[in-house]
């Protein structure tokens, strides 16, 4: 059994593992092939010696060329590309100031069980859908078409675009049902505030990673991938599908199948999904994502080329800068709900959240009466001081309770409750000096009880 180490440049991620063990694979004679995209290598078993052009064609094929990638370094040294990103980000801030004060994200936090980030979700489809990420998507559709174009030789240019459409049809019905189903078991498994929030830290990790590796100013980062093994891609036999005879149902099944393909951002949607705890909110999460992608996938051959062009750069710093700012909010989220207190990040939640402070609480037969009023933007106020050791009577006036606010948790209190409108009423007793912190169920909204001590100054007596 002959054994050759072949040094591959241009892989970035398990998709482009796959890619390339697929075309290596159809060499005759080859046995077995294992790429590691972070080394930057295949190793193929064969039974005889193997043309080395034929290796070479096989890796062109994939889009790929021999040779090991020059040694990235931490940051880039091109003084223009900081530059730019400084530009982009001053631009998007200056949209955002306008869409807010237009009312338009004030509009979409009132929407009902989180639909509100779907347009978020869309964004991040859109961006994978035409980023290097979706490379083996890409080659799975061409597959279908080139497969079809061979059964129809006379079809005309109309009718060899069907295998796009079945593709994606396909895509798009399987992730609103895997979506939902994905959705429907982080209900059943009812996660604890913290667990919910230590995953969604996760989640903006991922984005976080994604976001810095599409600005490119980090070149080492590109070089790493959080994403399930490509065995999992295996077991599922997307690549069995691409090999078979052309048939619309054989298409939608790959489109089907690429739910389980090692994406970065599709493990990040289905860690979204999952901590959602809804399947309608799951559904709408994957489904949204998949429809994000269409413009990408459709365009194969076309709209990629041109986004490969000139406007690659500005189009992939302008999301990755979106994606990096979402990603801070997501960990910040993720942070509220866990329960814990970390001196920066409640500084951060300070910059970004309006906090009002309320330190008149009163004291009524032995109760410290604490009010507060859930809306569709959050509670007001959401920042109070209570004495140790005295037993508080927490009346919440929630004005609309088919929003995320109207879901309230805190990790240190054990609560987990959804607000009826009108009034609500939550006791509890503080036992400790510090912070207790809640969110509604998602970690957009949150607030604080500062606790003092009995020899601080306390609320008002009446």
């Amino acid at each position: 059994m002959n054994k050759k180490i072949i040094p591959i440049k241009g892989m970035h991620c398990r998709s482009c593992e796959i890619v390339v063990e697929d075309e290596l694979s159809k060499i005759r004679g080859v046995k077995k092939v294992e790429v590691n995209q972070k080394k930057g290598e295949a190793i193929v078993c064969s039974a005889r010696y193997i043309d080395e052009a034929k290796v070479k064609q096989a890796i062109l094929n994939a889009g790929y060329s021999l040779g090991y990638d020059k040694k990235k370094t931490w940051f880039s040294h091109n003084m223009n590309d900081y530059i730019e990103i400084a530009v982009y980000g001053v631009s998007l801030m200056f949209v955002y100031y306008i869409v807010n004060d237009l009312g338009i994200f004030k509009s979409l936090a009132s929407t009902s069980n989180n639909f509100s980030r779907l347009p978020v979700v869309l964004l991040v489809g859109l961006t994978a859908g035409l980023s290097t990420c979706m490379a083996l998507v890409g080659g799975l559709i061409l597959g279908a078409s080139a497969r079809f174009a061979e059964k129809h030789p006379t079809a005309t240019a109309l009718q060899k675009f069907k295998p796009h459409i079945y593709f994606n049809f396909g895509r798009v019905i399987s992730y609103f049902i895997l979506g939902g189903i994905i959705g429907y078991l982080g209900s059943f498994f009812q996660l604890s505030p913290s667990t919910l929030g230590f995953i969604i830290i996760v989640v903006g990790g991922i984005m976080l990673l994604l976001g810095l590796q599409l600005i490119n100013i980090f070149p080492r980062l590109n070089g790493i991938t959080i994403t399930v093994p490509k065995g999992i891609a295996r077991i599922f036999g997307i690549q069995k599908h691409a090999k078979n005879e052309y048939s619309h149902k054989n298409s939608m099944i790959m489109g089907a199948l690429t739910f389980f393909l090692p994406c970065g951002f599709t493990q990040a949607m289905q860690l979204f999904a999952i901590t959602s705890g809804s399947p309608l909110t799951g559904a709408l999460t994957m489904g949204v994502f998949a429809l994000g992608t269409i413009p990408g996938l459709l365009g194969v051959g076309g709209l990629t080329s041109v986004v490969k062009g000139a406007f690659a750069k500005t189009f992939f710093r302008f999301a990755g800068i979106i994606v990096i700012v979402l990603s801070v909010f997501n960990i910040s989220n993720g942070y509220n709900l866990t329960g814990f207190n970390i001196n920066a990040l409640s500084v951060f939640n300070k910059i970004v959240r309006a906090q009002s402070n309320n330190t008149n609480i009163l004291i009524e037969n032995g109760r410290q009466i604490v009010k507060m009023t859930q809306s569709a933007s959050g509670y007001s106020p959401n920042n109070f001081t209570i004495k140790k050791g005295i037993p508080v009577k927490w009346i919440i006036n929630s004005t609309d309770s088919f929003t995320c606010a109207s879901s309230i948790v805190s990790s240190r209190l054990g609560i987990r409750q959804g607000l009826q409108k009108g009034e609500n009423v939550i006791e509890f007793t503080p036992n400790e000096v510090g912070q207790i912190r809640f969110s509604c169920s998602m970690g957009m909204y949150s607030g604080v009880f500062n606790v003092i001590s009995e020899s601080d100054s306390a609320p008002v007596k009446l």
